[in-house]
């Protein structure tokens, strides 16, 4: 499939945190968006857009600060507040990257993580599970070894 053939698809993520922290939030996003990023190898200059949204207990930053810490200066970002449901996952943070790509839909790697699982659990295939683990564990891994003490 050449580039002309590609089609804008939409990757779907979510994590929480434990509390409304401006570092937790920024860090916990930038985890997510790495990991979905890994998960599909997604390339900045093929993003369309990236919508983040977050529950209304997180308010002390933007989650789209994360994806211009990793250097996404050209990308669009929206950020935007979920309804407040009373049976709503508390402290989670979403994103939607619009993406063009020649994959199919059902190649695509949803990530759900500390949590969040719940919210999508038919998305929850073995490969992406599997995927978003090994992710998850190799940046843990690069952490521990840039930061021997965390």
């Amino acid at each position: 499939m050449t580039m002309s053939e590609w089609l804008c698809r939409g990757v779907r993520g979510a994590t929480t945190v434990h509390s409304n922290s401006a570092d937790e939030i920024i860090s916990a996003t930038i985890e997510l968006l790495k990991a979905m990023v890994e998960a599909n190898g997604i390339a900045e200059q093929h993003v369309a857009s990236v919508i983040f949204t977050t529950t209304p207990d997180l308010n002390a930053a933007f989650p789209a600060q994360a994806a211009r810490q990793m250097g996404w200066q050209q990308v669009a970002l929206l950020g935007a507040q979920e309804i407040d449901h009373p049976n709503g996952l508390p402290y989670a943070i979403r994103v939607l990257i619009h993406w063009n790509t020649a994959k199919r839909l059902d190649e695509l790697v949803h990530v759900y993580m500390h949590g969040a699982e719940k919210l999508r659990p038919d998305l929850l295939y073995p490969k992406n599970k599997l995927v978003v683990e090994e992710n998850v564990n190799e940046n843990m891994q690069e952490n521990i070894e840039e930061d021997p003490e965390l």
